[in-house]
């Protein structure tokens, strides 16, 4: 869910005539968790899920009549069919989804949550949902910048929902900034991996002493484009714990310049390309020298990318790529994410 929200929110803050489709609570086996958001058009679904199969199908016939009614409304699936069922609901459990045609008046909302995310300043997406007339439940959105303070909040990077005796829930969704990709390098590896981390909703940096390569023009998925020294440039942004850094640069002295930039600090993710003799050199160079210890020599991923068989430019990235979600998923895991 966390990676998919900033799509979420991007396309509520630029389009017209759209539903929301939140799951706000779930019980027993459910395809999605609470948090779980879709964005419904007239045309269907156009961003997010809320788990596929039946229960998608029916929230989005339930988004094309909030379309039509004008009505926001809490709507119960349960996914418990028997089994010769067609549908194949056999999941066992329900989920609730709030389902909100209203979300064109809170495009201001989610421009400030937008804006969050591009500036990597944490915040949170508070729903308020009151019981309406008949079927239908009120919705009420803010977003609240948290600053430094819901660092130590508990729970403060979790989604929250809390039940009020008068019927009320509300839903916190934390914003969080995305996780950094830094890739040192602006060949063709770099850019194709730069295409998909961008894809995989990351923030991505790509740095290069080549302004012909280095440019907005040749890397249009980068967030942010550094032309200068890749170990100076390295040493000023990669430092933080949800920084993932793919060195992939031109060749043997400048991996080594930005590998040692980075080896030893908190990174989550340091991968670097090369043969298994090159590897093999360098992690010799780098404990002779005393530029790294064999714990953080252990650390960096190398010969970077998942063992796929890669062989093209693009079958390289998609290695890369695959590591990069494997490890950052490992991380939300561990962390209870």
């Amino acid at each position: 869910m966390k990676y998919s929200f900033p799509k979420i929110v991007e396309t509520l803050a630029a389009g017209r005539g759209l539903v929301l489709a939140t799951i706000v609570e779930a019980e027993g086996s459910t395809p999605q968790v609470p948090g779980a958001s879709a964005v419904f058009s007239a045309a269907g679904l156009i961003a997010g899920t809320v788990g596929g199969g039946l229960l998608e199908a029916r929230v989005e016939a339930a988004a094309g009549e909030a379309l039509g009614d004008g009505t926001a409304r809490l709507l119960t699936v349960r996914l418990d069919a028997d089994p010769a069922d067609a549908e194949g609901a056999i999941c066992g459990g329900t989920a609730k989804v709030l389902v909100d045609p209203g979300v064109g008046g809170d495009r201001a909302v989610f421009e400030r949550a937008l804006e969050g995310f591009r500036k990597r300043r944490p915040g949170r997406l508070v729903t308020e949902i009151r019981p309406g007339r008949r079927d239908g439940v009120t919705v009420e959105r803010r977003f609240e910048d948290e600053g430094a303070a819901a660092a130590g909040e508990p729970g403060g990077g979790a989604i929250r929902w809390m039940k009020g005796s008068d019927g009320r829930i509300t839903f916190v969704v934390p914003v969080l900034p995305l996780p950094r990709l830094v890739i040192a390098g602006a060949g063709h590896v770099g850019r194709a991996v730069a295409r998909l981390g961008a894809g995989l909703d990351f923030s991505v940096t790509v740095i290069d002493d080549r302004p012909e390569f280095a440019n907005a023009a040749g890397v249009p998925e980068a967030d942010e484009v550094v032309v200068g020294d890749i170990g100076a440039s390295l040493t000023m942004r990669a430092a933080g714990p949800d920084d993932y850094v793919v060195i992939v640069t031109r060749g043997h002295e400048k991996d080594a310049e930005a590998l040692r930039a980075v080896i030893g600090r908190p990174a989550a993710y340091v991968g670097m390309i090369g043969s298994r003799r090159k590897v093999e050199l360098m992690r010799r160079e780098f404990l002779e020298h005393g530029w790294a210890t064999a714990g953080e020599w252990a650390r960096v991923r190398a010969p970077i990318g998942l063992a796929i068989g890669s062989k093209t430019v693009e079958e390289i990235a998609v290695s890369i790529a695959a590591e990069l979600v494997q490890v950052r998923a490992g991380r939300a895991e561990a962390e209870g994410r």
